[in-house]
């Protein structure tokens, strides 16, 4: 059972790939179903993901293979020009499914890997050094094994820009796996919103009313704030490591 706007979302993706042979970005699935926000397509990627509907096809952001269509499909769209004919006014789409028609040139792309990896989205590079402004836009994908998270789900990653963890064996180009989290233990390494603007990678402490970010290099120094100066983010649960 797909939710409306996961038929959309599927409808718009099969379209172009029958029309294009490539993947539409996030910009253009945003502007398709009229959303403020790409976080709201990546959840609905990921729904129709865990539904077996799409896959990602690793190593590229803009790489969506269809796996299987509703038959109601066929229904709102006319299979040669895929222009709209009426709207359903239920909020779930169920039924039978069908395998797509794949041509030669449209969604078969990279060869399958294994299907139990992970997708996480990938949000960009966050200092490990000095703060830089706050990465909320998920770009690429990343692919992590099953044994490093339980599930998709809260969980992104960041790729570290800067040396000030290196002492936790945390080191300029890793990517770093975090589960989103508002709270965390003291100790923990989190990722810590500043004022609303600033986002960085340091351990937490919690010295009275004061919070502190303390680095792993003894080239820097730990900052404190007031507690409505930080916003807890998530928290690191695993490191990527490429040689």
């Amino acid at each position: 059972m797909l939710t409306r706007k996961q038929f959309q979302l599927l409808a718009f993706i099969d379209k172009t790939l029958r029309n294009t042979g490539i993947s539409p970005s996030y910009d253009e699935m945003k502007a398709a179903l009229n959303l403020k926000s790409k976080s709201g397509i990546h959840r609905l990627i990921t729904g129709l993901q865990e539904r077996g509907f799409i896959r990602r096809l690793p190593h590229k952001a803009r790489a969506l293979e269809v796996l299987k269509i509703p038959d109601k499909m066929n229904n709102q769209y006319s299979a040669d020009s895929g222009q709209e004919r009426n709207q359903f006014s239920t909020n779930v789409i169920d039924g039978s499914f069908r395998e797509p028609v794949v041509s030669r040139n449209s969604r078969i792309g990279l060869a399958i890997e294994d299907s139990r990896n992970l997708h996480l989205p990938l949000y960009g590079r966050i200092a490990a050094g000095t703060p830089i402004d706050a990465l909320q836009d998920p770009s690429s994908i990343i692919e992590v094994p099953p044994g490093m998270v339980a599930s998709n789900i809260d969980h992104y990653a960041l790729e570290v820009d800067g040396d000030s963890m290196i002492d936790v064996g945390i080191f300029d180009g890793d990517t770093v796996i975090i589960r989103s989290a508002e709270t965390a233990e003291n100790g923990s390494i989190v990722v810590a919103l500043i004022e609303g603007s600033e986002v960085t990678l340091k351990r937490l402490r919690r010295k009275g009313d004061s919070i502190a970010l303390e680095p792993a290099n003894k080239k820097y120094e730990t900052r404190i704030f007031g507690p409505d100066q930080v916003q807890i983010q998530g928290r690191l649960v695993g490191l990527i490591r490429s040689y």
